[in-house]
C-alpha cells in the first residue's frame, strides 16, 4: 500500500465532472516543466507564421530527428498547411527578454494576420530552408519535415522533421557538444501559461554499474 496519506487523490473518474478548462490545465501541467518554442512557417503566399510549442521532442541523433505534436487537424491549422506545403518548419527557443510576446503568438489570429508582425517578433531566415526562424531567439533549429504519425487516441499527430541547420551562441557549445541553453538564456513553461528561468544543479557524468557518478560542472 502506497504512503499516500498527504496527498490529495485524483483519479480519472473525477475528470469528466471537472470544468473542461480546469481541466486542461490540470493536465496539461502533469509532465511537469517542458522546452518552450515558437514554431516558425510561412505559407506558399509568403505568409509568416508562429505557434507557441511545449510538446517538441528529441527523436534521435543519427539522423538527427525532432519532433512535435500537431493539434488535430480538423480544424484549419496554418502551421500544419504551412508545413506540409513548404517541407520546412523552425523551432526557436524562448528568452525571458519576449515571452510575454511569445504567449501571445498562442492567439488565434486569421490566417492572412502573421504573428511575427502581431507579436512585435522578427522573421529572418537563411539559404538553407524557406521557413522563418525568430531573430530575438539566440538557439534556432531549422527542420526539414520527414514525416507524420497518427495518434489515434485523441487525433493528434506527430510531426518528425530531420534537422538541417543549427543558430547558437558559440560560448554555449561547450568542447564535449553539451549545448548550455541556460547560459543562452532559454526559459522554460509548465502549464499552459507558467513561464521559469532554469538553474543547473549540475551536470554528471555517463552512468555506468560500477562507477561513482562524478559532477562535471
Amino acid at each position: 500500500m502506497l504512503d499516500n496519506d498527504q496527498l490529495l487523490h485524483i483519479q480519472k473518474e473525477a475528470f469528466p465532472e471537472m470544468e473542461r478548462r480546469y481541466r486542461t490545465r490540470l493536465i496539461n501541467a502533469l509532465s511537469g516543466f517542458k522546452s518552450l518554442n515558437l514554431l516558425g512557417t510561412v505559407s506558399t503566399e509568403g505568409v509568416t507564421n508562429l505557434s507557441v510549442l511545449s510538446s517538441v521532442v528529441h527523436l534521435g541523433a543519427n539522423p538527427a530527428l525532432m519532433g512535435f505534436i500537431m493539434r488535430p487537424v480538423s480544424v484549419t491549422r496554418d502551421s500544419y498547411n504551412n508545413i506540409m506545403a513548404t517541407g520546412y518548419f523552425t523551432f526557436n527557443h524562448v528568452l525571458e527578454s519576449f515571452y510575454q510576446n511569445a504567449h501571445q503568438a498562442s492567439a488565434r489570429y486569421p490566417s492572412e494576420v502573421s504573428e511575427f508582425s502581431a507579436t512585435d517578433l522578427t522573421a529572418v531566415y537563411s539559404d538553407r530552408i524557406k521557413a522563418p526562424y525568430v531573430r530575438e531567439s539566440k538557439v534556432r533549429i531549422g527542420l526539414a519535415f520527414r514525416e507524420q504519425l497518427n495518434i489515434e487516441a485523441n487525433n493528434t499527430i506527430l510531426m518528425v522533421g530531420e534537422v538541417v541547420e543549427i543558430f547558437c551562441p558559440e560560448e554555449c557549445l561547450q568542447e564535449d557538444g553539451y549545448l548550455d541553453i541556460e547560459q543562452a538564456g532559454t526559459v522554460t513553461v509548465s502549464g499552459l501559461d507558467s513561464y521559469h528561468q532554469t538553474q543547473r544543479l549540475a551536470r554528471l557524468s555517463y552512468a555506468k554499474p560500477d562507477q561513482t557518478l562524478e559532477v562535471i560542472s
